[in-house]
């Protein structure tokens, strides 16, 4: 066990299930000898929300981890050589890239028990913007063990049309002639260009595994949508089935019933029919013998 490895796995736990975690993994430590590093673990503070739904998109979404890292790197070189035409663009493609994420963050803090709220969701585009802003901050971020949300300390000025124009008006007045460009000059400039054009390529890349994986979603949703419908179905045949079975049943116990009395009437019947019976040839005997009686007194006179 070391604090690399905890902290990994503590920070990708849910809030309430953090500090009783630490805790366990604090005295299991200084139960192995080691007070040290029981001692570091204890001091691993418990994510806020929005630290943990920050957390939660570098640990789920890795592929836009990179294409914001390379987002910002544009966007930082950009503002450094004071290309307006590829920082405009880049600025717009940081809008983009924040709404889509701070979305995500906020659709698997829900997956994971926590819907966050509005405060919390400001906090994570605020964290998205240090990132792009500030390299030190994108190294916490890419981490995923962050404890609060981040803030640039300096963040990226404003670019509108009318203030590049006019800036661009001005450098044309004011700026003294520009120095001739040396070998190294251009260089520099390529490779800021290519870095320039990665990082365009990462947030393009971005953009569309977010549509793809919302099409997915989409595509999901409905699937499970008619899951639902074929189970409510489903539900509903088993319930008609198992009416009719009952009634069924019902009836099943109602013809039982219905036989049984009338196998008795039928046995009290065939009882009465042997006792008439027996009645008939008793009293047919007795008029035998009363005939034969009358016969011989009639002989006798």
């Amino acid at each position: 066990m070391d604090l690399d490895a905890v902290a990994d796995e503590l920070y990708g736990l849910r809030p309430e299930d953090f500090t009783a975690a630490r805790d366990q993994r604090s005295a299991r430590a200084r139960a192995d000898g080691d007070r040290g590093l029981a001692k570091k673990i204890g001091e691993l503070r418990r994510p806020s929300l929005s630290a943990w739904a920050s957390n939660l998109l570098v640990r789920h979404r890795p592929d836009e981890v990179e294409a914001v890292i390379r987002l910002g790197e544009g966007l930082r070189r950009a503002h450094h050589d004071l290309d307006r035409a590829q920082l405009r663009d880049l600025v717009l493609q940081q809008r983009t890239v924040v709404n889509a994420l701070s979305r995500q963050a906020r659709q698997l803090a829900a997956q994971n028990g926590h819907p966050i709220g509005e405060d919390a969701r400001r906090e994570v585009e605020a964290t998205l913007h240090a990132v792009l802003a500030d390299p030190d901050a994108a190294r916490q971020w890419a981490a995923g063990r962050l404890v609060k949300p981040l803030s640039a300390a300096a963040g990226f000025p404003a670019v509108g049309s009318a203030a590049l124009r006019s800036s661009r008006a001005g450098s044309v007045a004011t700026s003294p002639p520009p120095a001739p460009e040396t070998r190294k000059d251009r260089a520099a400039d390529r490779e800021a260009r290519e870095r320039l054009t990665q990082a365009r390529k990462g947030a393009k890349d971005a953009e569309r595994q977010l549509r793809a994986r919302r099409d997915e979603a989409a595509t999901a949703i409905r699937e499970a949508d008619e899951a639902q419908r074929r189970l409510d179905e489903a539900q509903r045949h088993v319930r008609d089935l198992t009416e009719e079975l009952k009634r069924a049943e019902d009836e099943l116990r109602r013809a039982r019933t219905t036989r049984h009395r009338a196998k008795e009437r039928a046995g009290e019947c065939d009882r009465a029919v042997r006792e008439a019976r027996l009645q008939a040839e008793e009293a047919a005997v007795r008029a035998q013998r009363l005939e034969r009686h009358g016969r011989d007194a009639d002989t006798g006179a």
